[in-house]
């Protein structure tokens, strides 16, 4: 039983590309998750969606004009998604549209072009590879350019944590000590679209938000404290990875969706045995307290 538990763990990562597949899984799940934690504290969660589909207009082109060349397909996306959350802002600025009802509307529109590009150069097989993304061709150069960018978006949190807290509970605060709110918002959601488009040639496009937002979402419903939910975030984003990777090495399943579900029922598991706000804790905490009763009553 343990020798058929051992082979069933460590046997997927013989292969080079598994190891490979892993390592970048593992790379996003350090980085991303801790982006969606201060973007569900910002009530912005859907801004990542919005974000993910925003990026495609740039990487189509990007893909029209160079084919299968991925920095310059993620040079495409950076700047795709970064003229989305530009447009956003200045329609947010003149019109007094709130930011994400802007984002909705701009994202569908690019998620359209970008569908309308890419299928323009008539192979639907590119159009999947862009759309839902495969992480077991990651190569040695994109691992690269995956870990230098989760890694540079880590480091970028790190150094400016405090401001990116006090913009998420009170910019007018940080406007007062000097420094703007709004440059520390560009900057957040500059790291944004770098961790969405570095996701998109492992989990496409459609699902490259999952591993930022659900663990995050799942996060909350286990601690109240900004550290205990980046923490838990990050911890079941590398679980959804590396069992993801496992069950879809096994079973024969595309790796992104399974990432993605694994992902899914630990919000849904969450949602129901979570220590704060849990929809079971009311019960559990209900026959807790009945239990002295009856033990009182037997004596």
């Amino acid at each position: 039983m343990l020798d058929t538990l051992l082979w069933w763990l460590t046997s997927p990562f013989d292969y080079a590309f598994m190891r490979r597949a892993l390592v970048a899984a593992l790379a996003l799940s350090l980085s991303a998750p801790i982006l969606g934690v201060f973007l569900t504290l910002r009530g912005m969660s859907l801004m990542g969606e919005a974000l993910s589909h925003a990026i495609l207009p740039g990487v189509a082109v990007a893909f029209m004009l160079a084919g299968f060349s991925l920095p310059l397909m993620m040079t495409g996306g950076v700047l795709a998604g970064l003229v989305t959350v530009a447009l956003a802002g200045g329609v947010t600025q003149f019109s007094g549209l709130k930011e994400d009802a802007a984002m909705a509307s701009l994202f569908l529109v690019a998620m359209a072009a970008g569908v309308l590009i890419v299928s323009l150069s008539g192979n639907a097989l590119d159009l999947g590879h862009v759309l839902f993304g495969t992480v077991l061709t990651v190569d040695s150069r994109t691992l690269m350019l995956v870990a230098v960018a989760s890694s540079a978006i880590v480091l970028g949190v790190a150094i400016a944590f405090r401001a990116l807290v006090m913009e998420c509970l009170d910019p007018q605060f940080l406007t007062l000590q000097g420094r703007h709110a709004g440059w520390t918002h560009a900057l957040f959601m500059m790291m944004v679209v770098l961790s969405l488009v570095v996701s998109f040639q492992t989990l496409g496009t459609l699902m490259a938000a999952g591993l930022m937002l659900l663990p995050a979402a799942a996060a909350r419903y286990w601690s109240q404290r900004l550290e205990g939910m980046i923490a838990i975030a990050v911890g079941l984003a590398l679980i959804s990875s590396v069992v993801g990777l496992l069950v879809s090495y096994h079973a024969g399943l595309p790796s992104g969706p399974a990432i993605i579900l694994l992902a899914g029922l630990g919000y849904g598991a969450s949602v129901l045995l979570g220590t704060h706000s849990g929809l079971l804790l009311p019960y559990v905490r209900a026959k807790s307290a009945v239990a002295p009763g009856h033990a009182k009553l037997r004596q």
